[in-house]
């Protein structure tokens, strides 16, 4: 049960093409982010959609494959866990931000579009 106490599931299409970084120790890193999809009908009826991005980074084997596989547009699902961190900008002003840290990826395209 432990693994379950951070565990986020992702089912979407992605915003752009990975960005892909060599790092110095010679590890790879992709981020790239996702937009999911609900689906509802609002008070009056209406059909809403809302879409939600999330941001999502890999590492190692796995941003090797989403550097390889992975295309703007691409249906994918994700797993992985939350990640909260801080960093300060250019103008000395602490961000925060959360992502995704993909652990596993299933690409559902059935061919490459590109």
């Amino acid at each position: 049960m432990y693994a379950l106490k951070n565990k986020v599931q992702l089912i979407g299409n992605l915003g752009n093409a990975p960005e892909i970084k060599n790092m110095e120790d010679g590890k790879k890193m992709a981020r790239f982010n996702v937009a999911t999809n609900e689906k509802y009908k609002n008070a009056n009826g209406e059909k809403i959609t809302e879409t939600t991005w999330h941001n999502l980074v890999a590492w190692g084997k796995v941003a090797e494959i989403a550097e390889k596989y992975l295309l703007k547009g691409s249906e994918v699902v994700i797993e992985g866990k939350l990640i909260n961190r801080s960093y300060v900008d250019k103008d000395g002003i602490k961000k925060y931000i959360s992502e995704v840290q993909v652990n596993e990826l299933l690409l559902l395209d059935s061919k490459p579009t590109a």
